[in-house]
């Protein structure tokens, strides 16, 4: 049975021989009244903070949970970044080695190139340096003809002269 302070107010106790004194009961119980009445009062605000504490703590909860949710989500989406830079790494040196791969490919045909250029100019110094020294060897033929021929010359004019020299008609 709940008590409030109008029933303790408007309690009434049967006179006895040798009771208590009315006033001071009276008083009493006004008292009470006053101080149950203050603790309804006290209760009732502390029933309505509960209530409002209560409310703040489901906020909070589904605050809390909004943010559970937005950290795992937040999470997944940093996991996704790095597995998709994690691929375009990947693919970034796939890429590279196939560049380098195709680079060296290159310059070993450019090196074949230059090496068969450069046997093909050695080869050609070769016949140019045997053209050169069949051409000297001609020309050293043509001198040794001309040297005969001339020495021939000369001969012959020694003898005409001392023939002419020799002779009467002069």
């Amino acid at each position: 049975m709940k008590i409030t302070p109008l029933d303790i107010q408007q309690m009434v106790f049967q006179v006895k021989l040798r009771g208590y004194d009315r006033e001071e009961v009276n008083r009493f119980l006004e008292e009470i009244a006053q101080t149950v009445e203050s603790l309804n009062r006290d209760n009732m605000t502390l029933r309505d903070r509960i209530v409002s504490l209560e409310q703040q703590v489901s906020d909070l909860k589904r605050t809390e949970a909004t943010l559970s949710n937005t950290l795992v989500s937040a999470q997944s989406l940093a996991d996704d970044v790095k597995r998709s830079a994690q691929r375009d790494a990947e693919l970034i040196v796939k890429e590279a080695e196939l560049k380098a791969s195709e680079l060296f490919r290159q310059a070993r045909a450019e090196l074949g190139n230059t090496q068969r250029d450069l046997s093909m100019l050695q080869k050609q110094r070769l016949l140019m340096v045997e053209r050169m020294r069949a051409t000297l060897h001609t020309f050293e033929r043509m001198l040794d003809v001309e040297a005969s021929e001339a020495y021939q010359d000369h001969s012959a004019m020694q003898e005409e002269k001392m023939e002419g020299e020799s002779s009467p008609t002069r």
